[in-house]
């Protein structure tokens, strides 16, 4: 590993301590801390050349994208509702609430994407073989959702997935819809005593009781 390399493993580890700072500590005491970390983002982006649709935000593929990857989409969204439905754990909300919390999610979804992939992936595909980033970026992404059991392993699945789609289509924009689809339908299908109403962080805790 050359000495650039080690730098950018050391921007990354640095990156990810910045967000579990944020997590754990600065949203409750400085919360407007995230628009300082996500200043140190886009500065890493600025200084490196890097431009949006390199990072993953362009519509160029977004038909391609859906074409190829709704029906897998759509399959995971049904089991989940057939899930709900059969154990009878669908949270009591209408349809017009369940559509206003998806549109909501979108953004978030897409913001999450553009750490996980745009950011994070994005750096160690620049020091590590493709065969293990997905691996990598994933991990990450699972530690990021402490001490919550439940979406560790639901993010390290869905985070592999959702980088190796990325590493393929390089587009954030499918990725945060299809990550605000995954988040909602989590929401209303999982019962808060496995799901903790989606907390991480101190706030897990604080729910748990």
């Amino acid at each position: 590993m050359n000495h650039n390399h080690k730098l950018i493993v050391a921007e990354v580890a640095a990156g990810f301590a910045l967000i579990m700072l944020y997590i754990w500590r600065l949203r409750f005491t400085q919360p407007k801390a995230w628009i300082f970390i996500l200043g140190l983002f886009v500065l890493s982006h600025v200084l490196r050349g890097e431009r949006g649709a390199s990072l993953g935000f362009r519509w160029s593929n977004f038909r391609e994208c859906v074409e190829q990857m709704a029906p897998a989409l759509l399959l995971i969204a049904l089991a989940l509702l057939a899930l709900g439905v059969l154990l009878q754990t669908m949270r009591p909300i209408s349809l017009e609430y369940g559509l206003i919390c998806l549109l909501a999610y979108c953004p978030w979804g897409v913001f999450q994407q553009y750490l996980l992939n745009g950011y994070i992936a994005n750096r160690l595909l620049a020091v590590s073989s493709g065969r293990y980033v997905p691996l990598i970026a994933a991990s990450l992404f699972a530690g990021a959702h402490l001490p919550n059991w439940f979406l560790m392993l639901v993010t390290f699945a869905a985070g592999y997935v959702s980088t190796k789609i990325f590493m393929r289509y390089r587009n954030l924009y499918f990725l945060g819809l299809a990550h605000a689809v995954i988040g909602t339908l989590l929401f209303v299908v999982i019962p808060d005593s496995i799901s903790h109403h989606l907390t991480v962080g101190p706030g897990f805790f604080l729910h748990k009781r």
